[in-house]
């Protein structure tokens, strides 16, 4: 199988209008043979939306990934010295965690997951669900893509019409760019019509 026996750090941040779609991706790399643990956000973690309750996702993670949900800073800053995962991906990844990974804040469990995985220089694979991609995000999308061990799925514009600076990634392409990253190399092309 594609992905078997990488230990992969799965991050989800507060796209909630993602997160059906990401549980479907979790069950297709367990399938594929990845050892995931789950790690969430605050917005993860404490939010109900119209797309679901903070408690249900939870419980969805854990029963996908067998694993229980990190979701504390104390919880996440082990992952470093402890080197637990081959690769951390964030799917998906908001505008507000851009910004603060492409400016060194670490105040959410994802973020000090991220800071801790790159001290190790492994791949870190980004996963866009954003509005103002092409907005003011548009200079942090830019700040992590020449960053070292930083590697982000490809992505487009979702809704031109009516959102014009939203991008999202195709988050299909998730397992192949984990395998093109986990070799050092940015999958190809970055840039893809959404639909």
């Amino acid at each position: 199988m594609k992905l078997d026996g990488l230990k992969i750090g799965f991050a989800v941040t507060g796209s909630h209008c993602t997160l059906h779609e990401i549980t479907e991706v979790m069950r297709k790399m367990v399938e594929e043979g990845a050892d995931l643990t789950p790690i969430i956000s605050y917005a993860v973690d404490t939010m109900d939306t119209r797309f679901g309750k903070a408690e249900d996702w939870k419980k969805k993670f854990e029963e996908i990934t067998q694993k229980k949900v990190i979701q504390t800073i104390p919880d996440a800053e082990p992952i470093g010295p402890q080197k637990k995962f081959d690769c951390l991906l964030i799917a998906p990844c908001t505008g507000n965690t851009l910004a603060k990974l492409a400016n060194g804040i670490t105040d959410t469990p994802v973020l000090m997951t991220a800071k801790a995985h790159l001290r190790n220089q492994r791949p870190l694979v980004i996963a866009v669900s954003t509005n103002d991609g092409l907005g003011l995000n548009a200079r942090n999308i830019g700040t992590l893509l020449c960053t070292k061990n930083i590697f982000l799925v490809p992505f487009g514009q979702d809704s031109p019409a009516t959102k014009a600076n939203s991008l999202v990634a195709h988050m299909d392409k998730i397992p192949d760019t984990i395998l093109m990253a986990y070799e050092g190399k940015q999958i190809q092309p970055i840039l893809v019509d959404y639909h």
